[in-house]
């Protein structure tokens, strides 16, 4: 039984590869578009090839997509394929409504790109950030100016508090005195007392003989007390961060072997406010960047995100046009080759289908039809039954002759010479005995064609009986290659094996000589379902010389052959043993390109559930 499905013909991706795609297209958005706005609005520039290679690489695999379905869609309107115009005016309606719907979102935020864009002129972010700067570096500058104020007219020796290691050593006694901390004008200095506010520390450090350095005195915030002397020339000291933030420190030195390291406070989050200053005068330098790149960014983020979405829409919109059409061109087409007479045609329904009901009627209408050919055929075979007896009549009359011209021969002989009778009588013996064998021979296949036939049936692996009936074949001609990658391993039928056996021996045998014995033979197997009924479908494909048409209608029938010894007999055989296992054969060849024979074994559900996987695996036909 031959099928026509109500799927797409040239479905360039079907719906599960869509889903894919957008499953790959969000991955990959998800992950790099961390990486693309950040360089974007860190450097204000359109993001880097790898950026580029990865956004693109879809859009342009969904176009390639786009255009072979559209290319597929014009070659069918251009050959008149039926269902071809009106897929056509389905797609134009697609993107019509797609077009209205992007527009006046493309429309809105094109308009809001550039209102936005140009409010973002309008504001001197340049000199806001200019200001916040210099205002950092005059307020640092005035720091710096106190503390050296607070320097150079400050004695902190009385305020000094020697170190515990300087205490036990009876350093105390050795501390400077008031004087040393003169100014180098000579003038009195002020109290330390009144000078403290920004002064968080005053550290002595004193050198030992050995040239190391060790702290000697310190007064103020222990926080800040340090290990060894920051530096030992006198002035400002180079800032370490994360040592010297939100401070400022000044050496002064005391005496030939004792500095003093004075810490200053800039105040608590200065350094972090200006870092903050830094980062956001980047950042806005980074916006006013993006202003100018601002199009190409536009038309770059349109072609990664939005178009991507367009493509996959109207490519959905193609394969649904074809699903739309399918089972309208897929009726047509069956219609048709009903028309001119084959009847074996059936439409695969999908679940769901809209026409579902139509095809099922349409399936059940030509199955009518072609039981009332097969009645038809079957008077005809009556017929053929009649004129096949007729044939064997003259098939045995003939074998006949030459067996009663022998016999007679001899007596003729036994009767005038009987001394003489030995000479003949070997080879009047052997053409009885080859035309009483031959005669044999015809009897036994004209039984088994006619005789009523039980089988014995049981529960085969199609696997195990295929392998043990070719196996001898192989051997003997190892010209011929046997394909049996197709058949299903836990496919199991009810059936009598040795008659199947002899089916499949029959067939063979056929293929080889077709093929003049060398060439390839395939086997293979398929669960297929017409109506209610599963079967098991085995098809033998060889690469023979194929059947004319003119002998197309003559394979089954009684006595034709086209072999110089064959009886005609053998796909008659093969026929009925497939009809009473409830089961159907045919054919499809070209001469030159080789025969397939079908064979529809019907399927039960075995004992033990062993056949659950046929059950479930197998299409509606």
């Amino acid at each position: 039984m031959k099928s026509a499905r109500t799927r797409p013909k040239y479905a360039v991706i079907n719906v599960r590869g869509l889903v894919l795609i957008y499953v790959l297209l969000c991955i990959l958005t998800v992950v790099f578009s961390r990486s693309f706005f950040s360089e974007t609005l860190r450097d204000g520039r359109i993001p880097g090839p790898l950026n580029l290679i990865v956004f693109l690489t879809i859009p342009m695999v969904l176009l390639i997509f786009f255009t072979a379905s559209v290319f597929g869609l014009f070659r069918d309107i251009i050959a008149r394929r039926a269902g071809s115009k009106f897929r056509a005016r389905l797609l134009a309606y697609f993107i019509v409504t797609v077009a209205f719907s992007a527009a006046p979102v493309t429309i809105i935020t094109g308009i809001s790109i550039s209102e936005i864009t140009h409010f973002w002129r309008g504001i001197n972010t340049s000199a806001t950030t200019a200001a916040a700067r210099n205002f950092a570096l005059e307020t640092y500058s005035l720091h710096m100016e106190k503390l050296e104020s607070l320097v150079n007219n400050t004695d902190f020796s009385p305020f000094m508090t020697p170190d515990s290691e300087a205490a036990v050593s009876g350093a105390a006694s050795a501390l400077p005195p008031a004087t040393s901390g003169l100014s180098t004008s000579g003038t009195a200095m002020l109290p330390a007392a009144d000078l403290l506010e920004g002064i968080t520390a005053v550290q002595d450090f004193r050198q030992r003989e050995n040239g190391t350095w060790e702290s000697w005195a310190f007064a103020g915030d222990g926080g800040q007390r340090l290990q060894n002397p920051p530096s030992i020339y006198p002035g400002f000291i180079g800032r370490e961060m994360p040592r010297d933030i939100d401070y400022i420190r000044y050496a002064v030195p005391v005496e030939k072997t004792l500095i003093r390291i004075i810490s200053y406070s800039l105040g608590e989050g200065f350094d972090v406010g200006v870092g903050r200053i830094e980062n956001e005068t980047l950042r806005f330098e980074a916006i006013d960047s993006i202003l100018f790149n601002l199009q190409p960014l536009l038309i770059f983020f349109y072609g990664v995100f939005f178009f991507p979405s367009l493509l996959m829409t109207l490519i959905i919109a193609i394969s649904f046009t074809r699903r739309v059409t399918a089972p309208i061109v897929e009726l047509t087409e069956a219609t048709r080759r009903v028309a001119e007479g084959d009847f074996s045609i059936q439409i695969v329904a999908r679940r769901g289908d809209e026409l579902g009901l139509l095809i099922r009627s349409f399936n059940a209408m030509v199955q009518d039809l072609e039981k009332s050919r097969i009645a038809l055929v079957k008077a005809e075979k009556i017929s053929i039954w009649q004129n096949m007896a007729q044939q064997l009549a003259h098939e045995i009359k003939n074998p006949l002759t030459p067996i009663k011209l022998s016999a007679e021969r001899v007596l003729r002989r036994w009767r005038n010479e009987p001394e003489r009778a030995g000479e003949i009588l070997e080879s009047s013996m052997m053409a009885i005995i080859q035309e009483t064998e031959g005669l044999s021979t015809l009897l036994n296949e004209f039984r088994t064609l006619s005789r009523p036939m039980e089988p014995s049936q049981s529960w085969t692996s199609l696997r195990e009986l295929i392998t043990e009936t070719i196996t001898p074949y192989g051997s003997s001609h190892p010209l011929i290659k046997f394909e049996t990658e197709h058949i299903g391993d836990d496919i199991s039928v009810k059936i009598d094996k040795h008659r199947i056996a002899q089916v499949l021996i029959n067939l063979i045998i056929n293929a080889i000589d077709a093929m003049d014995g060398k060439g390839l033979i395939e086997i293979r197997t398929d669960l297929v379902k017409k109506r209610e009924s599963q079967y098991c479908r085995l098809s033998i494909r060889d690469t023979g010389k194929g059947i004319s048409k003119e002998e197309t209608s003559l394979v089954f029938t009684p006595y034709f052959t086209t072999k110089e010894s064959g009886t005609g007999l053998g796909l008659p055989i093969v026929e009925r043993i497939v009809n009473d296992h409830g089961g159907a054969i045919w054919f499809n060849s070209a001469e030159g390109m080789g025969t397939t024979f079908f064979i529809d074994l019907p399927l039960e559900i075995p004992p033990e559930g062993k056949q659950s996987s046929a059950a479930n695996s197998g299409g509606e036909e």
